[in-house]
């Protein structure tokens, strides 16, 4: 869904029929624990397979079972970062990806009054030379994304994605406007934010359902 408006530069949507479906199943109020679970992780890999299409390689000799050969290996390490606590669930899906990717987390809990984040733990492996990808399922209002990316920027990360599944207009505008050089992934955009900075419409609270809270 965008609301029959263009998607904004350096944001990519995932339009697979595979995603579509997905993403219905994750708006749908009557699925169940075990099946939302399932939806999410297999819609981030989905989305984490085309945030990760322009990983760089290098080659390498390998021998097969009958001759020497070229092969190709990633040639920057890389890390996820969770945002605490939704972003749990995608960090599963995305190290299916990448079983060798090292893992960060940065918490952060939302102020229900002004909707503003606020961070209680930040911990994350070397990022210098790093490929890092930011997973959270919803780009709401923005403003946790545009948090954590400050973090990593100011540990040395300078290769980063955001990889998360719904996003508003308000939340990539932001995104985009404070770090113009992170490319945004989802499955879908939706137009607006309803007066408690929940996304229309959306999924509901992703950590509730995704953990059963």
């Amino acid at each position: 869904m965008t609301g029959g408006m263009p998607v904004p530069e350096g944001c990519h949507l995932v339009n697979h029929p595979l995603a579509r479906v997905g993403v219905a199943t994750l708006r749908n109020r009557q699925t169940s624990l075990t099946a939302f679970r399932q939806a999410l992780r297999e819609l981030t890999v989905l989305v984490g397979c085309e945030a990760m299409r322009d990983l760089e390689t290098e080659t390498v000799p390998i021998e097969s079972p009958i001759a020497a050969c070229e092969g190709h290996t990633l040639k920057h390490p890389l890390v996820v970062i969770p945002i605490l606590r939704a972003g749990l669930g995608m960090a599963e899906a995305l190290l299916s990806l990448a079983p060798g990717a090292r893992m960060g987390h940065a918490g952060l809990a939302r102020d229900e009054v002004t909707f503003e984040p606020h961070s209680y733990y930040f911990k994350t492996p070397p990022l210098e030379h790093a490929d890092v990808f930011v997973a959270d399922p919803m780009l709401a209002t923005g403003q946790s994304a545009v948090d954590t990316l400050d973090k990593l920027k100011t540990c040395g990360a300078k290769r980063l994605r955001i990889v998360a599944l719904i996003g508003s207009r308000q939340g990539v505008t932001l995104l985009r406007t404070r770090h113009p050089d992170v490319p945004i992934f989802l499955t879908a955009l939706d137009s607006e934010l309803n007066e408690k900075a929940y996304i229309v419409p959306g999924l509901g609270d992703a950590g509730d359902r995704y953990f059963g809270t």
